[in-house]
């Protein structure tokens, strides 16, 4: 079994779900009392949640292959970034590091793929929503991505700096995510991709009448899959 390197406290909200889904998903594949061989590299999300609104992407990086750099030395065999929006600059923390970065939009576009959808909407941070880098990842797949309007995007951008990353998911704030995922469909999409990692936290597919996309989970399931691939 390789060791999975992670980037986590993109929030630790999420890095939470990022380490039990690693090792549940290992002890499935497995069984008895087997789980995941992980290093954990937390960064401070102040820092990272001040620079980003800033637009420093540049110290960002820094900071992010500094990370990415000490969890290969340390004897990891592939590295994952626990967020979708510091996927902006996955390019510089993979040419920072030897190991495959698995990344969280092309796993997501395979699995959107698999299920031979071609319009979905994505839901994120405003810099995952209106930015290209994720979109791209899609478009080469031959998806189309739709985002919600302008007030919403702001909605949920508001959403997840300042209640998510805390833990923090009032019924109130799942219905208005609820509101703007029927409006999305209503637009077309065939499907929901949770492009921020805390949002499968909020968001069921159970609660959606289209399939929805779990990135969390998706980007979990390809570190395994890497991990386990000459067991």
């Amino acid at each position: 079994m390789k060791t999975i390197g992670i980037i986590g406290g993109l929030t630790w909200v999420s890095s939470l779900d990022y380490y039990r889904l690693l090792n549940q998903l290992v002890n499935y594949k497995l069984g008895g009392a087997e789980a995941a061989k992980i290093i954990l590299y937390s960064v401070n999300f102040g820092e990272i949640k001040t620079l980003t609104e800033t637009g420093n992407w540049k110290e960002i990086a820094i900071i992010l292959t500094d990370a990415a750099k000490k969890i290969e030395q340390c004897g990891a065999g592939c590295l994952m970034i626990g967020a979708n929006t510091m996927h902006k600059i996955a390019d510089e923390v993979q040419a920072a590091v030897s190991i495959p970065l698995i990344h969280i939009a092309v796993e997501t576009a395979r699995s959107v793929s698999s299920q031979k959808l071609k319009k979905v909407a994505l839901l994120g941070t405003k810099y995952t929503m209106q930015m290209d880098f994720y979109k791209n990842k899609l478009a080469e797949a031959q998806i189309d991505t739709i985002i919600p309007n302008e007030e919403d995007i702001n909605y949920i951008n508001t959403a997840i700096y300042r209640d998510m990353h805390k833990g923090f998911f009032p019924p109130e704030m799942k219905a208005e995510f609820m509101r703007i995922i029927n409006d999305l469909i209503g637009e077309g999409a065939e499907g929901i991709i949770l492009g921020c990692t805390e949002i499968p936290i909020l968001i069921k597919q159970s609660d959606c009448t289209v399939p929805v996309f779990d990135t969390t989970e998706i980007h979990a399931k390809a570190a395994v899959a890497f991990a386990l691939q000459d067991e």
